[in-house]
């Protein structure tokens, strides 16, 4: 193992909200250099079968994972499982209840942006969803793109359905505690997904690593798509200070909107020691 090994353990399919399948993705990460490669869809594990079917037709190494959301200090955070047995019946039921209230959330998430003169949404972006249980706001953006409210999606998130905007509706998810305890309690390790991209305090993250390695969490993304030059080196630190493993991923979900495609990460900073070290006897 090394620090240089081009492993991608972030990205999301049709199963969540990425606009290709797993088995779509298998031969684009392999075709990418991609040595070692996890499919996180967000809170949902229904797609590893297929992934891990799909890997091992491309002669892909892969690693069983997870993108679990999370309400912290009133903000959503995710944190990745990777590793685990996507067969673990605590798991599977965790996760079942995290997903229960999207589609809540979407349809007064349509209600509001109907209030603002835009009709429809929820209806229009159900036909970007693969499955109806994980209704997201990247399925919102889809649609209101495609009836031309936005040119592209990164445009939605800064006009609605973010904090403040119209469209946006809070939701209370999984609890940290019991986000790592699922994923370690099914065999894996728990990673903090792109802290970067949190808009927390200096002291609120402080507390999130604090809990989370409290909790049995064991690694933070390092390098992945939302991340520049200073997060890699903060977070690295980080790693340090918390005897965490670095962990790398592109968080790709289509190829018309991720700004990272697949395996073209940098690698990761050679004070670390990789998340994929301690999970070798786990790759399919």
């Amino acid at each position: 193992m090394t620090h240089i090994l081009n492993a991608d353990l972030h990205c999301h399919s049709v199963v969540s909200d990425g606009t290709l399948t797993p088995e779509e993705l298998a031969p684009r990460a392999k075709a990418n250099g991609v040595a070692l490669w996890s499919l996180t869809d967000h809170d949902e594990i229904g797609g590893q079968e297929r992934a891990i079917a799909a890997a091992r037709q491309a002669g892909l190494p892969y690693l069983t994972g997870v993108e679990v959301s999370v309400t912290f200090v009133n903000a959503t955070v995710h944190i990745i499982g990777l590793g685990f047995d996507h067969t673990d019946p605590a798991l599977v039921e965790g996760l079942r209840q995290t997903r229960g209230g999207r589609e809540q959330r979407a349809r007064a998430m349509s209600d509001d942006l109907a209030r603002v003169g835009i009709p429809g949404v929820y209806e229009g972006a159900l036909k970007y969803v693969g499955n109806p249980e994980l209704i997201s706001r990247s399925h919102f953006a889809r649609y209101l793109v495609e009836i031309g409210v936005c040119k592209e999606t990164n445009e939605v998130f800064r006009k609605y359905i973010t904090e403040g905007k119209p469209g946006f509706v809070a939701h209370r998810w999984a609890t940290l505690r019991n986000a790592v305890r699922w994923i370690t309690g099914a065999g894996g390790l728990a990673v903090i997904a792109h802290p970067g991209r949190y808009n927390l305090t200096a002291n609120e993250e402080y507390a999130l690593f604090t809990e989370f390695k409290a909790h049995g969490g064991q690694g933070v993304e390092v390098v992945t798509g939302a991340h520049g030059q200073a997060d890699y080196v903060k977070y690295a630190g980080f790693c340090s200070e918390f005897d965490l493993l670095a962990s790398r991923g592109s968080d790709f979900h289509s190829p018309t909107e991720s700004h990272t495609d697949l395996g073209k990460l940098p690698n990761l900073p050679g004070s670390v020691t990789p998340v994929w070290e301690p999970l070798a006897a786990r790759f399919h």
